[in-house]
């Protein structure tokens, strides 16, 4: 008997949401990461893809290794491939753990990979990439755990100048008084692995545009197994997609367990079609191709337009 080929290795998923490419890899107990190009982040770090060296943070929402196994080989090859020094970013709880395990990999080559480690709490809140800064959020794992929420802050003229002309509204600048408030715009959120709690319901989380969510389970049968792993059941997003006002909500984590096809039929039912209609799939590479086909070409048609006008 001939043996049978290896499996294929994972594929890549990609979804593009304007402005954004939301791209990476996960499943449930093996890996995730999930980075954004334009924010110059990943999001988890379960595995290096090439992709994800050439973003220079690692967001980790906590110490798992199917979200973590990837950060000493993601460090090494930035360093080896001359990309600069690789900022993680983690619940200070597991700051100090996380900079020793890092350093036994530099003992165990016989070479120094540099690194940085950023400890933050829940409500901090540091730089990320032009005007955007993000957030950390208290989620509820069975180890200590932050989601994200990226937020872009831009200056708007106060209410009491709007109606001003501009000469007198320099003049006042010129005064040293303050013309502008600084408003924030929630953007993107990022789950982590976490149970139903507060923080799926907080204003930053709630109002941001896109939010990429862990959802583990499907099946009826499993309500008890995401209780016990704190994980998140397809059932807890019939509150959260009340409350969350994103138009596109991307689903990550499923487990192996659950097809692709299992998993939208129970959307398919659960769900008003208005609702349903805002779920995508980061690991649904044939729905997704679909998607960007259709954008690339509604692009390319627009370009035709604009060329003749």
């Amino acid at each position: 008997m001939i043996p049978k080929m290896p499996a294929r290795e994972g594929q890549v998923g990609f979804l593009f949401i304007p402005p954004f490419r939301i791209q990476g890899m996960s499943v449930a107990g093996e890996q995730t990461v999930i980075q954004i190009p334009e924010l110059d982040v990943n999001f988890d770090m379960g595995q290096c893809t090439r992709s994800s060296l050439t973003s220079n943070r690692v967001m980790l929402s906590h110490a798992h290794m199917d979200h973590l196994g990837g950060l000493p080989y993601w460090l090494s090859q930035r360093h080896f491939q001359k990309l600069g020094v690789g900022q993680i970013i983690c619940h200070k709880e597991i700051a100090d753990p996380l900079r020793k395990m890092i350093e036994s990999w530099s003992e165990l080559e016989r070479q120094k990979t540099p690194f940085e480690v950023i400890p933050m709490e829940p409500g901090d809140v540091i730089p990320l990439k032009g005007s955007m800064v993000i957030k950390a959020i208290e989620t509820m794992h069975t180890a200590p755990s932050l989601g994200f929420v990226v937020i872009e802050r831009r200056s708007k003229l106060k209410a009491e100048f709007r109606d001003l002309p501009q000469s007198a509204i320099k003049e006042i600048r010129n005064r040293g008084e303050e013309i502008t408030d600084i408003v924030e715009i929630p953007t993107i959120a990022y789950t982590g692995d976490t149970e139903p709690c507060e923080a799926l319901k907080s204003p930053e989380l709630a109002e941001s545009k896109v939010i990429i969510s862990e959802c583990t389970f499907f099946s009826p049968e499993h309500r008890e197994r995401a209780r016990i792993g704190k994980h998140l059941h397809i059932r807890d997003f019939i509150e959260l997609m009340e409350i969350w006002q994103a138009q596109d909500v991307v689903i990550t984590h499923v487990s192996r367990r659950t097809s692709l096809g299992y998993a939208n039929k129970c959307i398919d039912e659960m769900f008003k079609p208005e609702i349903r209609e805002r779920f995508r799939f980061l690991m649904d590479h044939k729905g997704n191709r679909k998607r960007y086909e259709k954008q690339a070409s509604a692009a390319m048609e627009k370009q035709k337009h604009l060329s003749k006008s």
